[in-house]
């Protein structure tokens, strides 16, 4: 595990800015110290020039004092709580969270400019306010659009209609209050789709150009899955070098495992992909008025395995309303509660195991960079 067991905060986190030269990395310190200052960070934060590959760099971190009240264990899940921030009502305080998240990170994040870590902050807000908004027909084998945005083809994926902007239409297939209906589609992609989105939000005023791109390719061809993680995504933790349970960062996307062998083999349920919205909370899309808390998540996953059922087709299914039933009635249970997050709580095991882990992922994933000049999301073709 990453951090260690009295939650003293880890050696090489935090954020890094690194530079061609130092006059550069002195003009990303200034910007960077002036931000935290206008939110009122700066006392609490320490910083320490460190090479970097031959090449100057800062790191910021939390104050280990502060790190060790505010987020024992690494644990960012109460920061909003311990910090009284207020990020439904107060965009600001959802850019402290995410900055105190990110200056307690265990694995540095790191950029090449101020630029890019101020982009990347509003990325991560587009993220959360978006998710917040998304709302899906739950269905683990349709997939629909809205028809005067989008079209199909087996061989490209949805791909926009001539003309139609892209924000917009990402809007409209996830957003009920753009479109007035709901529309059917994964988890998985709804993740992408919110992410997608915030990008472009975001390119639309730093860098036009890659916007236009965006567009192109949403024109031509969907980029999904294990390609999508590849061209827009940067990942941090691993089964190797596993994050810390409850560490997130609002606008992470990460994967709850389904640790159950036997109803993990049902489609759609081997798993579930989330965003995380700061406070403790990652998207419902079914019931966006509801997110999950860690401990429903956990809840939810659990009971997948006693709601299984064999269809007319003898197809293995889920019942979702005996799921709901079983969460709410855990729930009135303190025990049974603390039995099941025992169960639960641990990180995941590899891919095809089924011992003894848990539903927690040993990593997350976030945007890459996206500034003029330092930008590395490369497009295919690109």
């Amino acid at each position: 595990m990453n951090g260690t067991a009295n939650g003293r905060a880890p050696a090489l986190g935090g954020i890094q800015l690194h530079g061609a030269t130092a006059q550069v990395l002195e003009a990303a310190r200034r910007n960077f110290l002036v931000q935290l200052e206008a939110l009122g960070l700066a006392p609490y934060v320490k910083s320490a020039v460190e090479p970097d590959a031959g090449r100057p760099c800062i790191r910021f971190q939390l104050r280990e004092e502060f790190a060790n009240e505010w987020a024992p264990d690494s644990d960012t899940t109460q920061l909003c709580q311990v910090r009284n921030l207020d990020t439904q009502g107060n965009s600001s305080d959802l850019e402290r969270e995410i900055l105190l998240a990110m200056l307690l990170g265990p694995v540095a994040f790191r950029f090449p400019s101020h630029d890019e870590l101020a982009s990347a902050v509003r990325i991560r807000k587009n993220i959360v306010e978006a998710a917040r908004k998304t709302m899906l027909a739950f269905d683990t084998n349709q997939a629909e659009r809205p028809a005067d945005c989008w079209t199909y083809s087996e061989d490209r994926g949805f791909t926009l209609l001539p003309g139609t902007p892209l924000i917009a239409a990402l809007q409209k297939a996830t957003q009920p209050d753009e479109s007035g209906k709901l529309y059917s589609f994964s988890c998985y992609r709804a993740t992408e789709y919110v992410i997608l989105l915030s990008i472009a939000q975001e390119a639309m005023t730093c860098n036009p150009e890659l916007l236009r791109c965006l567009q192109h390719q949403g024109e031509t061809r969907a980029i999904m899955s294990g390609e999508f993680h590849e061209v827009f995504l940067r990942e941090y933790g691993s089964m190797s070098d596993p994050l810390p349970l409850k560490y997130f960062v609002p606008g992470d996307r990460t994967w709850f495992r389904n640790p159950d062998d036997h109803s993990s083999d049902v489609t759609g349920y081997e798993g579930s992909w989330v965003l995380y919205l700061g406070d403790g909370l990652f998207t419902n899309f079914w019931k966006r008025a509801e997110p999950y808390t860690l401990t429903a998540k956990c809840l939810e996953l659990f009971h997948w395995r006693n709601a299984t059922y064999r269809d007319q087709a003898g197809e293995l299914q889920i019942d979702e309303t005996i799921v709901e039933a079983l969460v709410r009635t855990s729930m009135h249970d303190p025990a049974e509660v603390e039995r099941i997050l025992k169960t639960m709580l641990r990180l995941r095991e590899p891919k095809g195991v089924y011992v003894d882990g848990g539903c927690i992922d040993t990593s997350r994933e976030y945007p890459r960079w996206v500034c003029p000049g330092t930008s590395d999301l490369v497009l295919p073709g690109h």
